[in-house]
């Protein structure tokens, strides 16, 4: 009896801790004017990485609700622009610099895709499959989306310039980190802190393509 309400206090404490963090990050986004408290998880993997810069072009897919769009066109910055695409519409008032479409990204050819006609410095990808709530079949479909994404990137993407795609945590993570060792000459994953610890979700980030 005592293990179990050991257990059960410390169950509760996770979830408080997991509660707290939630709430953070919640209230954080809304004090600083972002849409969505992702917009974190792109911020932690910029400033690590110094993914996004002055004067970039940008493809954000599965851009809904918008939070990695404003970070990523202050970022860039007015001589930058960025192209978001989602199935879902973005409600939000964007800088003159940020164009978004309501479009499935598989259905449009290479060529809609480039901005102002030029090739894109960085794709970033916060795209998720329908999930069943299997993990191993989540993966799967984790895994088969990001592989359509580095492939678009071959086309899409200049020389030196760099992925970020969301993944589901499991086996096939490490086939997507090979194909990804193809086309780029670092290859990184990443878990910021405001992923929730019990999230499946990873990101693998791509530099330097080859």
């Amino acid at each position: 009896m005592y293990l179990l309400a050991m257990r059960i206090i410390q169950d509760c404490r996770k979830r408080n801790t997991l509660k707290k963090i939630k709430d953070y990050y919640f209230h954080k986004a809304k004090s600083d004017g972002y849409v969505a408290r992702s917009v974190y998880k792109l911020e932690e993997i910029d400033k690590k990485h110094s993914l996004l810069n002055r004067g970039d072009h940008v493809l954000d897919l599965g851009c809904s609700p918008g939070s990695w769009l404003q970070y990523t066109a202050e970022k860039v910055g007015e001589k930058g622009q960025v192209l978001g695409i989602d199935l879902q519409g973005v409600k939000l008032s964007l800088p003159k610099n940020v164009k978004v479409l309501q479009a499935d990204i598989f259905d449009m050819k290479v060529q809609d895709l480039e901005i102002n006609g030029s090739m894109i410095d960085v794709i970033l990808s916060d795209m998720a499959p329908k999930t069943t709530g299997i993990r191993d079949a989540d993966a799967r479909r984790s895994f088969a989306l990001n592989q359509k994404v580095l492939e678009l990137s071959v086309s899409l993407l200049r020389s030196q310039g760099a992925l970020l795609v969301k993944a589901f945590q499991g086996e096939p993570i490490e086939q997507l980190r090979r194909e990804f060792s193809n086309s780029f000459a670092q290859v990184k994953l990443c878990k910021p802190k405001s992923s929730r610890s019990e999230s499946v979700e990873i990101f693998l980030l791509g530099l330097n393509k080859k």
